[in-house]
C-alpha cells in the first residue's frame, strides 16, 4: 500500500531532530510520500533542506495568510527564487484567514491574488488555506481563475455543496483528520460523495490529529487513519482509497 500525505509540517520545531523517526514510522503505516509545506522564511528553508535529504519528500512553499502583512516585493523575489527548486511541487499554503486576522482582509486578498498569479506563471498548482473565509476564498479563486495545473483546498472543512463549487473551478479537495471527528458531518458528507478522482489525503501534522489519536500531536503516519475513515464512509477498501488518493496526488503535483 502507498499513501501520500499531501500536506504536512515536518519542518516545524515539534519534529526537530526526529524527522527520520517520523518518516520511518510513516512508512510502517503505508505512508510512503510526503509534501512538506513551508509558510514563512524559516519553514521554507527547512522544507527545502528536508527534501534535499530524503528522496520521498517534496516541498510546497508560499506565504501564509497570517504572514500577509509582511509580504513585500523583496519577499516575492525571494520566493520566486526558491520556487525554482526541482523538488518544489506547488505554491502554498496561501489564502485567507479571518480567524486570526493578523492582516486586514484587503491585504490578505491582495497577497493571495499575487501568489495565485505567480503559481500560474510558474505552471504550479496552488494550495489554499481558508479559515472562517470560505465564501471570500471561493470568490477570489473564481475571479483570478485556476491555471491548467489546478489547485488544492487544504484540510477542507466545508460542505459537499461548497466542495463541488470548488471542484468546478478546477480545485481538488484534500481531507485531513477533521474528517474523522464525530461532529464533522459536513466534511464527512463531502468525503463520501465527491468523485474519487477529486480528493486527496493529508495530516497537517503536527496539528489536527485524527481519531483515534485526537488531542495528541499529529504525525505524518496518521494519514493512514484519514484513509481508513474515507474508505469506511465510501464503502471501499483501505487499499482502494490509498491508491486512488496517491494517484491523484501524483497527477496534481505533476510527478508522473
Amino acid at each position: 500500500m502507498q499513501i501520500f500525505d499531501t500536506h504536512t509540517h515536518l519542518n516545524v520545531e515539534n519534529f526537530e531532530g526526529k524527522e527520520k523517526e517520523e518518516i520511518d514510522l510513516a512508512r510502517e503505516l503505508g505512508v510512503t510520500k510526503m509534501n512538506i509545506v513551508g509558510f514563512d522564511k524559516p519553514t521554507i528553508e527547512r522544507a527545502l533542506e528536508l527534501v534535499e535529504t530524503y528522496d520521498n519528500l517534496y516541498a510546497t512553499i508560499g506565504w501564509h495568510p497570517t504572514e500577509a502583512g509582511t509580504y513585500t516585493e523583496a519577499v516575492e523575489a525571494w520566493l520566486l527564487e526558491k520556487l525554482k527548486h526541482p523538488k518544489v511541487i506547488a505554491l502554498g499554503e496561501i489564502g485567507l484567514d479571518y480567524h486570526w486576522m493578523t492582516a486586514p482582509k484587503e491585504v490578505q486578498a491582495d497577497v493571495f491574488r499575487r501568489q495565485m498569479k505567480l503559481a500560474k506563471k510558474l505552471d504550479l498548482p496552488f494550495v489554499v488555506h481558508t479559515r472562517d473565509a470560505l465564501e471570500d476564498t471561493y470568490d477570489l479563486i473564481k475571479a483570478e481563475g485556476v491555471g491548467p495545473r489546478g489547485g488544492i483546498m487544504h484540510s477542507y472543512s466545508g460542505s459537499l455543496e461548497m466542495a463541488e463549487r470548488f471542484v468546478k473551478l478546477g480545485m481538488t479537495i484534500s481531507f485531513s483528520g477533521v474528517v474523522t471527528f464525530k461532529k464533522s458531518l459536513d466534511v464527512q458528507e463531502a468525503a463520501t460523495h465527491l468523485p474519487l478522482d477529486k480528493i486527496l489525503v493529508e495530516t497537517d501534522a503536527p496539528y489536527l490529529a485524527p481519531v483515534p489519536k485526537r488531542g495528541r500531536e499529529n504525525k505524518p503516519a496518521y494519514t493512514r487513519y484519514v484513509v481508513e475513515k474515507i474508505a469506511e464512509l465510501r464503502g471501499l477498501s483501505v487499499e482502494e482509497v490509498a491508491q486512488a488518493t496517491y494517484d491523484n496526488a501524483v497527477r496534481v503535483f505533476g510527478l508522473d
